[in-house]
């Protein structure tokens, strides 16, 4: 696929959720980006916000937002759309004055200056509210400009604001292509050792003998480290972990600031050390004569996250704290594989074995378990009723692109293969958890993010293995889950212009509705045969949408919607009492 084909298909999402009801193409497209950012482990679980105004003579601006769990890490979002038809430059001067509208709202938000100014009822609101009380305890702030040009700049210079360095990043198409494309947004991060220490980093390096990676030994300078975190950030542990690991000063995390400040020089002897993935490599001769390392590609962290992160906010917070005496010591394996399923069950492998300091939990390292391996066997063997069409079940990041790829080896096999197999037909992981948890009436989990909802599932399932119960998805499985992505699809697209806001909590907790009030009796079978749902049901999920936007706003009691959801006694006072009884006119359920 090349940026052209991307740039159509993006085109071609925004027109789709367009005809879905969405008011205005932009915050779809801010939508689409975000939630890709979360997927590629460089944010939170985002909300969409979007504010516009002036204060003053300043302008305002933003998209959206996502808070840490422990409200010490913000990012904010800000479009940058065009709607262009075809693809096109953005100048530097025009993504800076969208980056500084979204700085001068986070500016007042800070200084307190900015809710007394908006409708007490708004999200933004909530949103300035709670900036304003947690703005001293953070640990970090970004700001994202979104957009679907080519911008010649990809981040500008961290600005100031109430004492804190504000990093600002621009996503547009060609960034978000590699990302998506490859599966691997690790491919933008190149770290450079004569850069960050001042030389080739001396190592002892072995190759791999079964030429699926290679392997190096060596000490990471302190400095170093603090240096590749600052620049980038929760992304060095995006691979398959997928958390954003707290800065807390407790536990493991209060040892390691406690020998940076009083025993720095011992740091190496007392740690167990990181271990890194990279996909490539370049090796060249360090000072001493030995082989070094010049450069990583794909550098991530996949055990000592606490360690990376701790190093750098105990610098942070101690400025005095000497990192010219700490080396980490760090082995490094860099992969060769081709396969992007076998690559990652590489990497899950990696992670769980070296895992032994940090709660790391296998859940979060699942790519390769016999449940998805099954679910995605199943998704290449199951023709939708029509004989032609399939669903496909993504179980390794970028592997749908690896499908069309392969076997769209000419125009018209790739047309074939994109009819039969459209993205729109495409469950992920993290998607199939949203569904399942929606339909066990879990509404609570799903809002706390793609993620988290999907570590929770993975508990569960493992939970159930513990007690001597296998999970072994078969033929009836598979049909019902793509018949509860349907209808979560469909609640999804009837709710969003019913409501202003919060549509992924409305939408999450609407399907709960429909699980909790139709139960056993609602026919998934039919949902798979038709590929669809009825009209009627959609009528009575309307009535539904609307009652449950109404709960969530009238039991927040001034809360954020998006924080409240999570909690499970938002779910408890959403179901307190019942919703307007469900149609029985509706064909999803027979009459008996």
């Amino acid at each position: 696929m090349t940026l052209d084909d991307f740039f159509e298909e993006t085109r071609g999402e925004i027109a789709s959720l367009m005809s879905e009801g969405a008011p205005f193409a932009e915050l779809v497209f801010c939508e689409v980006v975000m939630q890709h950012l979360v997927d590629a482990g460089m944010t939170f679980e985002p909300v969409v916000c979007h504010f516009q105004g002036k204060v003053g003579t300043s302008n305002l601006r933003l998209s959206g937002y996502a808070l840490s769990d422990d409200a010490d890490q913000l990012d904010l979002f800000v479009s940058l759309y065009g709607g262009f038809e075809s693809l096109a430059p953005i100048q530097d001067q025009d993504s800076k004055t969208a980056a500084q509208q979204c700085v001068r709202f986070l500016e007042l938000c800070a200084a307190g200056r900015l809710a007394d100014k908006l409708d007490p009822s708004s999200d933004s609101h909530s949103l300035a509210l709670t900036i304003r009380e947690i703005y001293d305890r953070l640990d970090q702030v970004r700001v994202f400009v979104l957009t679907d040009g080519v911008a010649k700049s990809k981040s500008f210079k961290p600005r100031e604001v109430g004492g804190k360095s504000v990093r600002l990043e621009v996503m547009d198409i060609e960034r978000l292509f590699r990302h998506r494309s490859e599966g691997k947004p690790r491919d933008e991060l190149v770290v450079d050792f004569n850069e960050v220490s001042g030389s080739p980093l001396p190592c002892v390096f072995v190759p791999g003998e079964t030429g699926d990676y290679d392997y190096a030994l060596t000490a990471i300078p302190g400095e170093a480290l603090r240096h590749i975190y600052e620049k980038f950030g929760p992304r060095l542990l995006e691979a398959n972990v997928r958390s954003f690991l707290s800065v807390k000063a407790r536990g493991v995390n209060a040892g390691i600031q406690g020998t940076l400040r009083s025993a720095p020089e011992r740091f190496m002897a007392f740690n167990n050390g990181i271990v890194l993935v990279a996909d490539e490599m370049k090796l060249a001769r360090a000072e001493d004569g030995s082989p070094g390392i010049i450069w990583l590609r794909g550098m991530q962290v996949v055990n000592g996250g606490q360690t990376t992160a701790s190093i750098y906010f105990a610098k942070k917070k101690y400025p005095d704290t000497d990192l010219s005496k700490v080396r980490v010591p760090a082995k490094i394996i860099v992969m060769k594989e081709a396969d992007p399923a076998k690559e990652e069950a590489l990497v899950s492998d990696i992670s769980r074995f070296a895992n032994s300091q940090n709660a790391v939990r296998q859940s979060d390292l699942s790519a390769n378990k016999p449940f998805h391996i099954e679910v995605e066997r199943l998704s290449l063997s199951i023709y939708c009723p029509d004989g032609v069409g399939r669903w496909f079940y993504e179980r390794a990041a970028g592997s749908y692109n690896t499908l069309l790829s392969r076997e769209g080896t000419t125009a018209a096999k790739l047309k074939a293969l994109k009819e039969s197999v459209p993205a729109s037909r495409k469950i992920t992981k993290t998607e199939l958890a949203k569904y399942l948890m929606a339909w066990d009436m879990r509404p609570d989990i799903v809002s706390l993010g793609t993620q988290k909802c999907f570590d929770r599932f993975m508990t569960g399932l493992s939970d159930i293995e513990a007690e001597g119960n296998s999970v072994v998805p078969d033929t009836a499985f598979f049909k019902a889950l793509v018949a509860k992505a349907i209808i979560f699809k469909a609640v999804h697209k009837t709710a969003r212009p019913l409501v202003s806001a919060f549509l992924a909590n409305v939408a999450a907790y609407t399907v709960s509705v429909v699980a909790a009030s139709y139960r056993e009796s609602f026919d998934l079978e039919r949902v798979w045969r038709n590929q669809g749902v009825s009209i009627q049901f959609l009528e009575q999920v309307e009535i539904w949408a609307r009652e449950v936007n109404e709960r969530l706003h009238q039991t927040a009691n001034g809360k954020m919607i998006s924080e409240w959801a999570k909690k499970p006694e938002c779910r408890d006072a959403i179901f307190f009492r019942p919703f307007s009884s469900p149609s029985l006119n509706i064909p999803e359920v027979p009459q008996g």
